[in-house]
């Protein structure tokens, strides 16, 4: 499975952001556990570009690894070099979407109002990050009214209480940061037993929500 399909698949970006190096590993360790596979480290985490190498190196076709908050085209590339597979922005950068697709990186832009959302995958982004998805599931179907060829990923304020809310608007899937991954956290062995549970929480959440989709076709 590719990159796009494996994201698309999992609907789960988990996003670890500011983790202490040495614990990431672990985390993603926990989360595959959980049944989240899909894994963004951010730019300004730590010793970033050494942790995309030792999570890819480590646990290979069991996770995707991203790296997020790439800004420009030489931070795209040297994360795509340590084992990136798919790069995403908070903004619309376009020779960074450029990088992502000549080194065959799946390419996810951040963008917000229907123009952003528009140029950026007119220029190449295979899904948009829509950031922040704090105005809720209610946008993202206002959205897919004019554009619903865009695959749509909102990113920012999604939890467990309205996840399901935003697949049923239509996003193909959803990025999740500190209500699954909280780095402010005590990093103990406890803590990788809730992630797991957490994790496994957002993926019983999802998967429930196909179902009811499914059931309302059969």
């Amino acid at each position: 499975m590719n990159t796009m399909s494996s994201i698309l698949d999992s609907k789960i970006i988990a996003i670890i952001r500011g983790a202490n190096s040495k614990d990431v590993l672990n985390m993603a360790k926990a989360l595959h556990e959980g049944g989240v596979n899909i894994l963004e480290i951010t730019m300004n985490s730590p010793n970033a570009l050494s942790v995309i190498e030792e999570v890819s190196v480590e646990l290979g076709d069991r996770v995707v690894v991203g790296a997020g908050t790439v800004l420009d085209s030489e931070t795209a590339r040297a994360a795509i070099l340590a084992g990136a597979k798919f790069i995403l922005s908070p903004t619309v950068d376009i020779e960074t979407i450029k990088m992502a697709k000549r080194y065959g990186a799946v390419s996810i832009p951040g963008a917000f109002t229907p123009t952003e959302i528009l140029s950026a995958y007119e220029n190449g982004g295979d899904m948009i990050k829509v950031f922040p998805a704090t105005l809720g599931p209610s946008f993202i179907k206002d959205i897919r009214g004019p554009l619903p060829q865009i695959p749509l990923l909102p990113t920012g304020g999604i939890d467990l209480s309205n996840i399901q809310a935003f697949m049923k608007a239509g996003a193909v899937g959803c990025g999740i940061g500190s209500a699954l991954v909280n780095t402010q956290l005590e990093i103990t062995d406890e803590y990788f037993v809730q992630l797991t549970e957490k994790a496994r929480q957002f993926a019983s959440a999802v998967k429930s929500n196909e179902d009811k989709d499914e059931g309302a076709y059969s």
